[in-house]
């Protein structure tokens, strides 16, 4: 069983199917990857729409984007002043309103393959902008590198700079932004590209990919002559739309080759010793693909294909070349692969060769298929994708998806209209995938619960009192809220009532919620799958969320919810959060307690019992791991409130043990000291 070389080539075919049938269930299906990118499009393209021409557009790009959800990879964000833009001649300057628009011109002549440097042609109101110009022969030039120091010193999270980027973590994610520039028009050194794409991409996607341009990352070339000023010319967006004209064969080859770096070539290696990416095993697809060296793509031949790739890396380590897809001419292993650390890639790639594919025996992302195949080699593999994932499954990857979307950047109630008519246009128009659609749900609902607020603020704050119309509005946007969102969109409804004193009100909301507690209620992936089939199996997703789907609670730090967490918002606000978020039962309990203390202590404290039992005892069910230290703290303040100031202080002091998720140690901290003073003052 050493080699697969003694295998008849129906058993190399079923094991490839094995193969493809695992890395679905790792990956994803084709119909997975579809709904994770188009629920990426729809919430990038509404960002965008209602950024302002001085602010900046975002971009998530790279793997992520792609459609891939591995645990190991970051996330990549490029963004950019919509006020700016790069040209790359002069007469390309008449589609441009110069009073409004900064303009830049790309100089390639003196630069390698794939960089360029960036030459201010006109004065701009951009501080970044103008403390990153150096002269070279009397010519304004912005400085990549310190254009990028600048960014990097500005970002939150404790940012540190790596390559273009500044790197950071939040939570357990890894996070990569890279300060860039965009070109509408595509770069003249990659114009040969155009001309070589015969049979793939198709045409319109060709068209696509040019019409888009491209970017410009904060970086040189490290043996170029102005390494410290020079731009790196970025294909992020057109790799983009590549990855999506593959077939899911071409895309579970490609996670196939991701998986392969990061298990077997990359592991156990200092991130500076890491000198082969998985960057370069989507240029080793790109060139597969698109000169036809894998006649079939399709799951029976998914090994023969990984090989043929394989192949093509190796070829590239031993000659010390591997060419950009783009701009052959750009040797992206020039300054990384060569002497003494190419040989060592070499061999170990080229021991790995030897071996053939049983190598990948060794892989312990995807050996078990193999594994359970080789014990009987008769085992019919089916790889039709419908029965591969089940709709429980399905359904979790789409909660999953819609937990990530981080929505609404900046807060103010011309941003929230703005949101609003957004949406209303894009449903208008009758092109959203199903997917897309409950994006925009999503969205519509958290859009409306923020107005709210923020309108309840304003209004507040000018009025000191609310009048009748006005609250009627507010309860109307918060019920309609519920309506779009899933169960626990009631929540906020019962906060405001808590807020404007209704405690009976807030009360009758949070008995209506109290049916999160059902077995089928699909919350933190802790759903009974059979009831929760039998309670909405087979309806749409619209239903499913407003009836068995519960998400955390995320409450926006520049939104004054209610007065009993504003020390917490404010520590997390203050040390780059711009959400607390809340267990739904923690936050669920926390009103009733508040509640109750108003109009019935015997079931206050009932409630509190309640909530004490949850957070001393659950193991991830309801309260996930990350989000311990604020379910501590919540406890804590309902015990202070309620005057057992030694539990409270327990609580406080548990909620300082716990992962510091979200940087609310300083009002931890400052309810400590709360609760000393008093103490001491009793004494």
């Amino acid at each position: 069983m050493g080699s697969f070389r003694t295998l008849e080539m129906t058993a190399i075919q079923n094991i490839s199917k094995a193969v493809f049938v695992g890395l679905c269930r790792k990956l994803g299906t084709s119909q997975i990857v579809a709904m994770r990118r188009d629920m990426m499009d729809i919430n990038e393209i509404v960002e965008n729409q209602v950024t302002t021409s001085d602010e900046c557009s975002i971009m998530v790009s790279v793997s992520y984007r792609e459609g891939f959800r591995l645990k190991e990879s970051d996330i990549d964000f490029m963004f950019w002043p919509n006020n700016t833009r790069v040209i790359w001649e002069l007469s390309q300057t008449q589609y441009y309103n110069t009073h409004r628009q900064t303009l830049i011109l790309g100089d390639c002549s003196d630069s390698p393959p794939g960089f360029t440097l960036l030459y201010l042609l006109s004065p701009t109101m951009d501080k970044d902008i103008q403390r990153a110009c150096v002269r070279i022969n009397n010519i304004h030039y912005i400085s990549s590198s310190k254009y990028r120091q600048m960014i990097c010193a500005a970002s939150i999270n404790q940012s540190i700079q790596h390559g273009p980027c500044a790197s950071g973590t939040i939570g357990t994610t890894e996070f990569d932004n890279a300060p860039c520039f965009v070109s509408d028009f595509w770069p003249p050194t990659a114009s040969s590209w155009i001309d070589r794409c015969h049979s793939w991409p198709q045409t319109h996607v060709v068209d696509d990919i040019v019409k888009n341009g491209c970017h410009f990352v904060a970086i040189g070339h490290k043996l170029g002559r102005h390494e410290d000023h020079e731009w790196r010319i970025s294909f992020s967006l057109a790799e983009q739309k590549l990855a999506f004209s593959m077939n899911h064969c071409q895309f579970l080859t490609y996670g196939l080759l991701k998986l392969f770096i990061t298990d077997m070539v990359n592991n156990g290696v200092s991130e500076d010793n890491k000198l082969l990416c998985s960057y370069h095993m989507k240029t080793a697809v790109f060139w597969a693909i698109q000169q036809n060296t894998i006649p079939q793509w399709c799951p029976q031949n998914l090994l023969g294909c990984f090989w043929v790739c394989f192949k093509l890396i190796l070829k590239w380590v031993y000659e010390g070349v591997c060419p950009n897809f783009f701009i052959p001419e750009n040797n992206m292993f020039l300054s990384k692969i060569h002497g003494d650390k190419q040989h060592q890639v070499f061999i170990r790639l080229y021991g790995l060769y030897e071996k053939g594919l049983a190598f990948l025996l060794q892989c312990p992302s995807f050996r078990t298929y193999i594994f359970n195949f080789l014990h009987n080699l008769r085992l019919s593999i089916c790889t039709d994708e419908h029965t591969l994932i089940s709709e429980v499954d399905f359904d979790e990857n789409l909660y999953d998806e819609i937990l990530r979307i981080d929505t609404i950047r900046k807060l103010d109630i011309q941003r929230c209209m703005k949101y609003l008519q957004t949406i209303e246009q894009m449903i208008n128009l009758h092109l959203l995938t199903q997917y897309q659609a409950i994006m925009l749900q999503k969205l519509t609902a958290d859009v409306l619960q923020q107005t709210a607020f923020i309108l309840y603020m304003e209004t507040y704050t000018h009025l000191n009192k609310l009048s009748y119309r006005v609250d009627k509005m507010f309860c109307y946007m918060l019920k309609l809220a519920s309506k779009f969102g899933c169960i626990t969109d009631m929540m906020y409804r019962a906060m405001y009532y808590y807020k404007t004193l209704r405690y009976t009100e807030a009360l009758s909301i949070i008995e209506k919620v109290v049916k999160l507690a059902q077995p089928y209620v699909m919350y933190w992936y802790n759903e009974d799958t059979e009831m929760y089939i039998e309670a909405v199996g087979g309806q749409s997703w619209s239903t499913k969320m407003r009836q068995a789907v519960a998400w955390i609670i995320l409450l926006n730090n520049k939104i004054h919810y209610i007065s009993e967490l504003l020390l917490e918002q404010q520590s997390a606000m203050e040390n780059g959060w711009s959400f607390l978020c809340i267990p739904s039962f923690v936050l669920l309990y926390m009103l009733e307690i508040l509640c109750y203390r108003h109009i019935d202590t015997i079931r206050a404290q009932t409630a509190l019992d309640d909530l004490q039992a949850l957070v001393h005892y659950d193991q991830g069910h309801f309260i996930p791991l990350l989000l311990r230290d604020i379910s501590w703290q919540i406890l804590g303040i309902c015990q202070q409130v309620t005057g057992n100031l030694q539990a409270a202080l327990y609580s406080y002091q548990q909620s300082l043990r716990q992962e510091p998720m979200q940087n609310i140690q300083t009002a931890t901290q400052m309810r400590i000291q709360e609760i000393g003073q008093w103490n001491s003052t009793d004494i």
